[in-house]
């Protein structure tokens, strides 16, 4: 009978990998290096142009409309968080932060490659993960020497702000994308 059901399971391996949410976690990758890009493609300029403090006020005006844009004709939310967030809207929600935690283990096991997390929910909705990695272009407002000017610039927009103090390959936070539970056709 043991042999049986490991021929069986053998034969049928391919069909039940068919049924995992792959088209769905494909989706989820593209949609949040999607908003990377949005977001690199608005603070990079501002960045080079104008400087730091110009690049605050990018990512304050434009980061939430970006996310959004990019969540709406998806039927995603898609989002950041952090563990130390410098927007307070971003705060992760439990499950969310016990995956920052893993991520941030994982790094400090292998800092070449960005961790990343797909979960099913009991309800059927679904949540991906990617990790933000710290990276050089990013000091200026994430790192240990903000300039004074800098920091002002910061606490006017993000009184509360908790991302500062990062090197490069900490850390930074994570891309968040999540789906509803799908309805039934009989709904």
């Amino acid at each position: 009978m043991k042999t049986i059901i490991a021929v069986l399971t053998l034969l049928f391996s391919p069909l039940l990998l068919a049924e995992q949410p792959t088209d769905r976690l494909d989706q989820s990758r593209q949609l949040a290096l999607e908003l990377q890009k949005a977001l690199g493609a608005v603070l990079m300029p501002a960045m080079k142009n104008d400087g730091p403090i110009a690049a605050i006020a990018v990512c304050h005006e434009q980061a939430p409309e970006i996310a959004a844009r990019i969540s709406l004709p998806s039927g995603a939310t898609v989002s950041r968080t952090a563990l130390r967030v410098r927007n307070q809207q971003n705060q992760p929600n439990a499950q969310q932060q016990q995956i920052l935690e893993q991520f941030l283990a994982q790094l400090q096991q292998d800092p070449t490659v960005a961790p990343e997390s797909w979960q099913t929910h009991a309800d059927g909705s679904q949540q991906y993960m990617k990790a933000i990695v710290m990276q050089p272009q990013c000091r200026a407002c994430h790192g240990h020497s903000v300039k004074p000017e800098v920091l002002k610039a910061i606490q006017q927009r993000y009184p509360d702000d908790q991302a500062t103090g990062f090197i490069v390959g900490d850390l930074r936070g994570a891309f968040v994308v999540s789906w509803p539970a799908q309805s039934s056709s009989n709904d």
